[in-house]
């Protein structure tokens, strides 16, 4: 199997998170950025992430891949249910982490943005999403303070530490602050650094610390 990402984009973090906790066999492959003729040759349209499976087809979805590699190979390990609360944390702190991640996605180093070309359509398409991309930059600050109390609230969410099993709402929250570990003003209080490191590390994906702009 293969499954096809953008380096930077925190939905093709989910399907990572399975691959490494479960140590399967899945190879990845990068799909550049303005390539629109690979993603919809293969699942009809420009998206991210997809699973090309054993079989020759084609999965797109992030969390269908989640749970379609979960099953593939026994024992399975995602625990049932979910935190509402920190599905709601996510859900409210999400357009907050884009205005912070997306200008310094556009300027890191990703494999996906290895040409100019590249990186020229992966500008043009945050500027089309976000607008002025300067702007949201030069917002950091103000954007940093409002996402402090946030990250408050999630120390109260996270002061029991991470749980042995992942459940669905692991697969929002950490790509979220992975997202933000782009962002090098930003200091997770201890129980959030605690959650990422361990969701790193289980998970085997990189932090974007050594990016961080």
């Amino acid at each position: 199997m293969e499954l096809f990402i953008y380096e930077h984009c925190p939905f093709c973090c989910r399907p990572q998170m399975i691959i490494g906790l479960k140590q399967l066999d899945v190879a990845i492959g990068i799909i550049m950025e303005g390539d629109v003729e690979t993603p919809t040759r293969m699942v009809g349209r420009k998206v991210v992430p997809i699973l090309r499976r054993d079989d020759g087809g084609f999965m797109p979805e992030s969390m269908d891949i989640v749970h379609y590699l979960d099953q593939a190979s026994a024992p399975a390990v995602i625990a049932a249910g979910n935190n509402a609360a920190i599905d709601a944390w996510v859900e409210r702190v999400w357009p907050l982490m884009l205005r912070l991640c997306v200008p310094r996605f556009t300027r890191a180093d990703f494999r996906e943005l290895a040409t100019d070309e590249a990186r020229a359509a992966f500008i043009a398409r945050e500027i089309k999403a976000f607008g002025d991309l300067q702007a949201l930059w030069d917002g950091t600050a103000e954007f940093i303070a409002q996402l402090r109390p946030r990250l408050e609230k999630l120390e109260t969410l996270l002061a029991q530490g991470p749980a042995d099993t992942l459940d669905e709402s692991d697969f929002r929250l950490f790509p979220a602050l992975r997202s933000l570990t782009i962002v090098k003003d930003i200091a997770f209080g201890p129980n959030v650094r605690r959650y990422v490191a361990d969701r790193a590390a289980r998970c085997r994906v990189a932090l974007f610390d050594g990016k961080a702009l």
